[in-house]
């Protein structure tokens, strides 16, 4: 029997829709409950299932086309072995009122050819969403009735993706012949740069950063360092500002312990470290590394001095151990020795959190006690987190205490 498939009323005085997806063609066999095609109007979107066992005839539509109510879809010729889910109204011919016999065949599933019926199913709410991310169906394991994919099955997808690394298609930049406006010199990126590239790329699109800038007066600490230097020559050690941010930080993490943590990996809890290991970012001729101090708050600053000053030397030299450029906890970027008065580091996952140093500089400051204007020096910072995890006040509160910290000293002697 043939039956054609309308287009059914969609309500709300919508009159007609859009043709979205069309998931089978002609030769096509299917079974109740696929799905024929995806139509979307200005105010809905839905899916129009089979409502009988068959094989399709005719597709009488294509992607893109308006549809009214009533307009045919499909022309299926309905098997006669399976009862349809809602019976067609049906004539009843006056002269022959024999019911008619049904012949079974058995179907061997092995057999069975695959059709565009074994494609992926799922809600016009999955599919639009899909379409959003630009996320293939056909990778996303199904668990919902007779292998619909759910939203929650979407959801874990993208969280699969997002522990993994890995981004949805991204948009190539369009190729361009940039000799055609003058001499041009092409050198390939380093391992470490594409490696470097692809960790930060992924790091900015996924986690949502929130960068706060502060500063801090380093006035005091910068006569302790001097007196740290001088201790260091005698060991050949370089005694730089970067070992006293790093216990600074370092206080401030134990203060404010979620940004000494990491999201599990289903991302519903937090981990919070009961460790203090700090990565160190690092210029080499061939791209950017983060080696880790390990248990970095049981160091003194000669100890930290003397660790920075080895790990920069084996960093250049490309000696560092595999072991040594992971367990972070948290990660400090300093450009305080190059220039530059702020800028947004970039989240070093699975951490949450990363601070960067900048140049210090002397600025008057007014002293509201004395009502004098002092000179004082001023190291710019900033902090980048994860505000997924944390918010802002909790970040202001971090940078004032860090800040204070720095200013006050003690720590440091």
């Amino acid at each position: 029997m043939l039956k054609e498939v309308l287009l059914p009323d969609l309500g709300e005085g919508i009159e007609s829709a859009d043709v979205s997806e069309i998931l089978v063609s002609a030769g096509d066999s299917v079974s109740i409950d696929d799905i024929f095609l995806v139509l979307e109007s200005d105010k809905a979107s839905m899916e129009i299932p089979a409502e009988n066992n068959g094989k399709v005839k005719e597709v009488f539509v294509k992607a893109g086309d308006r549809v009214k109510t009533g307009s045919p879809l499909i022309s299926l010729e309905v098997s006669s072995d399976v009862e349809p889910s809602i019976k067609p109204e049906v004539k009843e011919d006056k002269e022959d009122k024999e019911e008619p016999t049904f012949e079974k065949k058995e179907v061997n599933i092995e057999d069975k050819p695959e059709t565009s019926s074994d494609k992926t199913f799922a809600s016009p709410g999955v599919r639009k969403l899909s379409r959003e991310l630009d996320i293939d169906l056909s990778g996303v394991s199904a668990t919902g009735l007779k292998g619909r994919i759910t939203k929650e099955d979407l959801h874990k997808y993208i969280k699969l993706k997002m522990s993994q690394g890995g981004g949805f298609s991204a948009q190539n930049f369009p190729k361009v012949d940039f000799s055609k406006w003058g001499n041009i010199e092409e050198k390939p990126l380093t391992k470490i740069q594409k490696i470097t590239g692809e960790r930060l790329q992924q790091a900015w699109q996924i986690i949502p950063h929130v960068t706060q800038f502060d500063e801090a007066d380093i006035s005091i600490l910068n006569s302790i360092r001097e007196k740290e230097k001088e201790e260091g020559l005698k060991n050949n050690i370089k005694v730089t500002f970067l070992p006293f941010i790093i216990m600074a930080a370092i206080k401030a993490l134990k203060e404010f312990p979620v940004f000494n943590s990491s999201l599990n990996h289903d991302q519903d809890s937090l981990i919070i470290k009961k460790y203090y290991n700090i990565g160190i970012a690092i210029d080499t001729p061939t791209g950017l590394v983060v080696p880790v101090i390990k248990d970095a708050d049981k160091k003194s600053i000669l100890d930290l001095s003397k660790e920075l000053m080895d790990l920069s030397d084996r960093a250049r030299n490309k000696k560092l151990k595999p072991e040594e450029l992971s367990g972070g906890s948290f990660t400090i970027s300093s450009l305080g020795g190059i220039g530059g008065t702020n800028f947004t580091p970039i989240i070093n996952p699975p951490e949450v959190a990363i601070m960067g140093i900048s140049k210090s500089v002397w600025k008057p400051v007014y002293n509201n006690k004395t009502k004098e204007i002092i000179p004082t020096l001023t190291m710019p910072f900033s902090l980048s987190y994860d505000h997924r995890v944390i918010d802002g006040a909790i970040g202001a509160s971090f940078t004032s205490f860090f800040a204070s910290t720095v200013l006050e000293g003690s720590i440091f002697k």
